[in-house]
């Protein structure tokens, strides 16, 4: 009887998810990428190193999709070490389970795979994806992410002649592997050895162009470490869009890119026909580190010569009012028909207000980073499965709170909670003298304010409350501050982390949980039936398969709950 019981269940929840995936995607194209994770040689600074290859590519494919497309991505992992991957920006509408960090994944073990279940939905935009685990970043494994708008919404530009990435960021002639230990023995990172474009280095890659045609530059700072300023010489830049907003289409001869962010610019080719420098440059470092990739004119015969024209180093105030100057497109339309101005974020109060302030402490005698002086250690299981399957003593949502604590600093697994639906204002306190940027998975925000100084109720006077960008990567300056407004309708466990990689992992993260108490499909999707497994989760799912099957036979509720409630554990 056991046994069909069981077999019931299976059947029962598999036709049901078919019958709820077919309702809800059907007229969503899927896409299949099958992507094999190995080690190879790259030499991204002229000098031979080990780097994480995606099918023997360095950088790693490019995702181009439209909006609510399903991405269907198949990760063998033939590295010698756990790997996941995560999709920087794509906000796993209702499925956490996706979004491949340490807090809601098992890692793909050595000799294993994965297949993430993904949607761009509701999203236009330029994004990227990243290895998570560990300091995989810096040794490679990254790509980009384009979601491009479906043909019926219109986009407040002409078509491209062309749409090229920029990859870029800094980098470490040493390995990864090195770069870890390093941490773990207490210490910062190194500085960075260079920078380096779409994985080259000096003069390594090329954009050809055509004259009097006009170009879409996606520009990614996919680093580490530090923020860059991009520049094209001779040729200006009109901003388009920032990580899924349509923006005033100002025009910049040069543009700050920080940790984690994205941007696209148009550049038309209206100069004499010649190669330029395409320049990114470190930003608020002591050292400039500087790479150039080449604009090439397809008609040209002259080479680019001398010096590459210079940036902004570390004047913040500039970079400060170009961040400013970023406006949303009020009028224009965003992935649905309605314009991006019709959500009145500025009208909506904010029920709840979270202080989030990032330090440097020592704790047992090692360089650690910390966030409200907690600096953050993953559990053996991940936080989202020992809130699914109810395991006690992973985390508390206690464990930190929701204002700066300025006593000692001490290590815990750091998870702050929140009610589904609500919207809240949150503040990320920067006292240090370092750039801080920072990331929230599963959302984009609205940036409302950012200067300097002590953050208090006052300075939300000077919050833009009408058209300022929706992103998902927002920088604080030095001895600064800077405000969001998001609203938190995405169920899920959601990480906020630092984007300076050594002080996330050394740290500076947390998450934050998102709650509701409804179990529909209409709020969250069930856990998946490929979930990997791993801590205290392991072997857990077969028996409570068993007994939700007794649980719910009698229960009056839909076929698509039940279905629901038995996927979980299939």
């Amino acid at each position: 009887m056991r046994g069909a019981h069981g077999s019931a269940c299976s059947l029962l929840a598999a036709l049901s998810l078919l019958l709820a995936l077919h309702s809800a995607n059907a007229d969503n194209p899927y896409r299949y990428y099958t992507w094999k994770i190995t080690y190879g040689d790259i030499y991204p600074l002229g000098v031979k190193q080990q780097g994480i290859l995606i099918n023997g590519q360095f950088p790693g494919p490019t995702i181009d999709c439209v909006t609510n497309d399903n991405l269907i991505i198949s990760v063998y992992n033939y590295l010698n070490e756990p790997f996941l991957l995560s999709w920087n920006g794509l906000q796993q509408r209702r499925n956490s389970w996706q979004d491949g960090v340490a807090g809601t994944n098992c890692p793909i073990m050595p000799r294993r795979n994965f297949t993430y279940a993904l949607q761009a939905k509701d999203q236009i935009g330029t994004y990227f994806y990243f290895p998570s685990l560990g300091l995989h970043k810096a040794a490679g494994g990254y790509g980009s992410i384009k979601v491009y708008s479906r043909p019926q919404i219109p986009v407040p530009f002409p078509p491209p002649a062309g749409d090229y990435v920029v990859l870029a960021g800094d980098w470490f002639k040493r390995s990864q592997r090195q770069l870890r230990y390093f941490v773990d023995g207490g210490h910062n990172l190194p500085f960075p050895d260079g920078l380096i474009i779409n994985g080259r280095g000096w003069n390594g890659y090329t954009f050809t162009v055509e004259q009097g045609k006009t170009y879409r530059f996606r520009i990614s700072n996919v680093g580490t470490a530090t923020s860059f300023n991009f520049r094209i010489q001779g040729h200006l830049m009109k901003l388009i869009e920032v990580e899924g907003s349509h923006t005033v289409q100002n025009t910049y001869s040069s543009l700050d890119v920080h940790l984690g962010q994205s941007y696209s610019v148009l550049v038309t080719a209206n100069q004499p026909a010649k190669d330029y420098y395409v320049v990114a440059s470190s930003r608020f470092t002591s050292k400039v580190l500087t790479a150039t990739a080449v604009l090439h004119y397809r008609n040209s015969f002259t080479k680019v010569y001398g010096p590459p024209p210079g940036g902004p180093t570390t004047e913040v105030e500039w970079s400060l009012n170009q961040a400013r100057s970023i406006r949303r497109n009020l009028t224009a339309s965003g992935p649905r028909p309605n314009p991006q101005g019709s959500y009145h974020y500025g009208l909506v109060k904010p029920v709840k207000t979270i202080i989030l302030a990032n330090s440097a402490p020592v704790i047992n005698g090692k360089q650690r980073y910390a966030v409200n002086g907690v600096s953050y250690i993953s559990p053996d299981t991940p936080l989202k499965l020992a809130d699914y399957f109810n395991i006690g003593g992973v985390y508390s949502t206690g464990s930190i709170s929701d204002r700066p604590n300025w006593g000692n600093a001490y290590l815990a697994t750091s998870v702050i909670q929140a009610n589904y639906r609500a919207y809240v204002e949150i503040v990320f306190q920067n006292w240090e003298k370092t750039v801080q940027s920072w990331h929230l998975d599963g959302y984009s925000f609205f940036v409302v304010g950012m200067d300097g100084g002590q953050w208090t109720e006052a300075s939300r006077s000077r919050y833009n409350l009408r058209d300022t960008v929706a992103r998902c990567t927002t920088q604080v300056y030095p001895s600064s501050w800077t405000a969001i407004y998001v609203s938190l309708d995405n169920v899920g466990m959601w990480n906020i982390r630092s984007e300076e990689w050594a002080r996330q992992y050394l740290g500076q993260q947390l998450y934050l949980k998102v709650y509701t108490s409804s179990t529909s499909y209409r709020d969250e999707l069930p856990i998946p039936k490929n979930a990997l497994l791993c801590g205290r989760a392991k072997g857990i799912a077969p028996d409570l398969c068993r007994r939700l099957w007794h649980t719910h036979r009698h229960e009056r509720v839909t076929e698509l709950t039940v279905a629901a409630q038995l996927e979980l554990s299939v």
